[in-house]
């Protein structure tokens, strides 16, 4: 059976205090299923562990490096983000995408690094608006997808998170209707069925990102082929990401 999960993905904000502060509220909101990650910078991450302690929320990082070390000024090596306490880490977002110019095969070497480390990658794909309006997507999603987990042996792939956030919804404030998504995450399933000849598609979790907001994830959650969330920026609140939460949980009848 699928994971339910959602991410909270604090991108660049939050001090540690102010990280600390919000794990503290959640704690007191949170309890149970569906599974909580808080992916904070890098710079709370010792302390965020603390903080989680015991409470059944879990701990990953924002990005990595795919070297364990060297010269690599300004860098974060999956070692050191194990070393932190993260479980997990977000690959190929759209901003790493976008803002950063990171390819596919750039993309597939975190990938494998964090496989390798132990650490549960949060893989990342999505369509910019203009591929959407050629009819694109797919082909896009596939090319991602294919390049992006190219040798990794099908007995990890489980062990793999996927997020669908098209690049058109991330901090736009629009977001795929629940029926849009779910058909981007069963073409997702497809595709993964097809190229491992097996159900894996079947039992991956696959996530929706993209201005979720507590007024849209009951609809997304609604919908079989979506297996959660992953929010930015109303994961910045936390009232606003309890309700979410709460309200994901009502949808998948947890």
């Amino acid at each position: 059976m699928r994971e339910i999960i959602l991410v909270a993905n604090w991108k660049m904000y939050k001090t540690i205090s102010e990280g600390l502060e919000f794990i503290e509220c959640l704690k007191q909101k949170i309890k149970g299923k569906p599974k909580v990650i808080i992916c904070s910078p890098f710079t709370a991450l010792s302390n965020i562990k603390e903080a989680l302690k015991d409470n059944g929320l879990e701990l990953g990082a924002q990005n990595l490096f795919y070297e364990s070390e060297g010269a690599f000024t300004g860098e974060i090596s999956p070692v050191m983000l194990k070393d932190a306490g993260a479980k997990y880490v977000i690959i190929g977002h759209s901003e790493r995408r976008c803002i950063f110019h990171e390819t596919n095969d750039f993309i597939n070497k975190k990938v494998i690094a964090a496989i390798e480390n132990n650490i549960r990658p949060i893989f990342c794909v999505g369509e910019k608006i203009e591929d959407r309006r050629s009819d694109l997507t797919e082909m896009i999603i596939r090319k991602q997808i294919l390049e992006g987990l190219e040798n990794i042996n099908k007995d990890n792939l489980e062990n793999i998170i996927i997020a669908y956030e098209p690049v058109w919804a991330i901090g736009t404030g629009l977001n795929a209707k629940p029926e849009e998504a779910s058909e981007v995450h069963r073409f997702i399933r497809n595709t993964l069925n097809e190229t491992y000849n097996n159900k894996i598609g079947e039992n991956i979790t696959i996530l929706y990102g993209g201005s979720i907001k507590e007024d849209n994830i009951e609809g997304l959650g609604k919908m079989e082929e979506i297996d959660g969330g992953l929010v930015g920026g109303a994961s910045l609140n936390c009232n606003v990401f309890s309700s979410i939460w709460s309200k994901l949980k009502t949808s998948k009848s947890i």
